[in-house]
């Protein structure tokens, strides 16, 4: 498989998997619902968030916050995307990218067509209660943890 082949094909699983998911939350689950799966450690929760990661700009009252987070999203993408576009030597990189920008599209397509992106995973780690999050947030983090490891990996140590 060539490399936007296999690019293509990440994307399209990072954003069918992120649809699915939170289509079937948004069906089966009642906003603030919450289904303990295993207690003190993971619970499904359905929540809204309009605003940024972590709930960033969630208060904020200004009708433009929509326009400001889809608008450095897109911004993000046409990046992203032209990085795919050119040959890329590293399979790290090209997943990474491509994970980014399949989560990337997942959520903002959220934000366009709902106002509001649907998270569902809900993690616990002692007494810290991590923010809920949703499949193409994982597929971000995850992308983007294989950038940094890319990185590292392809920078020359004297």
């Amino acid at each position: 498989m060539k490399a936007r082949e296999r690019s293509a094909a990440i994307i399209v699983a990072v954003v069918l998997v992120d649809r699915l998911t939170k289509l079937y939350i948004r069906s089966h689950f009642s906003l603030w619902d919450i289904y303990r799966i295993i207690p003190g450690f993971f619970n499904i929760v359905h929540t809204e968030n309009p605003g940024a990661a972590f709930g960033m700009l969630s208060d904020s009252p200004s009708q433009w916050r929509g326009v400001l987070l889809v608008g450095v999203s897109l911004v993000v993408m046409a990046i992203i995307a032209v990085m795919l576009w050119r040959p890329v030597e590293s399979t790290l990189l090209q997943t990474g990218l491509a994970l980014v920008f399949g989560g990337a599209l997942g959520n903002v397509w959220d934000r366009m067509f709902r106002g509001t992106v649907t998270d569902f995973l809900q993690f616990f780690f002692g007494p810290y209660e991590f923010p809920a999050f949703n499949a193409a947030d994982s597929a971000i983090t995850i992308g983007a943890a294989l950038l940094l490891f890319d990185l590292w990996k392809t920078r020359h140590h004297p």
